[in-house]
């Protein structure tokens, strides 16, 4: 397998660390959906990252469809996503959550740095980083003093999602650790996991 993706990327991060705890053997190719757009499309059309490109060749795009393949084809009885019923529910809400702060995050950090300082529009910075703030403060809620893992007692993509979302959040200046202090520390714990240090951005 080749995943097509820079580990800055949240998102190419998360299917690492998923392809990392299935144990899978994959190659990475290091490209930017900035700086490589042209080679990026050779997989994606859309020129984002990440791709995962099969032993068979086939392409999948977005991290939400390349880590549901993964836990289909690799998870069985120990998918990272419950396969039913209210866990199930439980951890595509965490993702959700933290993969949409992620997205709300992007959001405010390139419309900071790509926009003309005169265009700018301050309000909807204030806004998607408000958005982060509140996905954060739910899920902290979540999480009790030296809790290891944010549901269910052992390791799903509601952990994943919180590790990438949380790093996201302190590249973007967020004090996590003043903020949301138990989410902090369990994704400072995860982190120092062998598989969630290999994909360190």
């Amino acid at each position: 397998m080749i995943l097509i993706g820079v580990n800055r990327s949240p998102y190419t991060r998360r299917v690492a660390i998923t392809l990392n705890v299935y144990g899978i053997k994959y190659e990475q190719r290091h490209l930017s959906g900035f700086g490589n757009r042209a080679d990026v499309r050779a997989s994606n059309p859309l020129g984002r990252i990440p791709a995962l490109v099969l032993d068979s060749g086939e392409a999948l795009v977005d991290s939400h469809a390349i880590v549901d393949h993964l836990d289909e084809a690799y998870g069985r009885e120990r998918a990272l996503t419950p396969p039913a019923g209210g866990n199930r529910r439980a951890v595509l809400r965490v993702a959700a959550l933290m993969m949409g702060a992620c997205d709300k995050g992007l959001q405010a950090a390139y419309h900071r740095n790509h926009t003309p300082k005169e265009k700018q529009h301050q309000p909807w910075i204030d806004d998607c980083l408000a958005q982060v703030a509140s996905a954060f403060d739910a899920v902290e809620s979540m999480i009790a003093e030296g809790q290891k893992h944010v549901l269910l007692g052992w390791l799903t993509h509601a952990d994943i999602c919180t590790v990438v979302a949380e790093r996201l959040a302190r590249g973007l200046g967020i004090d996590t650790a003043q903020r949301v202090p138990r989410l902090h520390a369990l994704a400072a714990a995860l982190s120092s996991r062998p598989e969630f240090q290999v994909a360190e951005p």
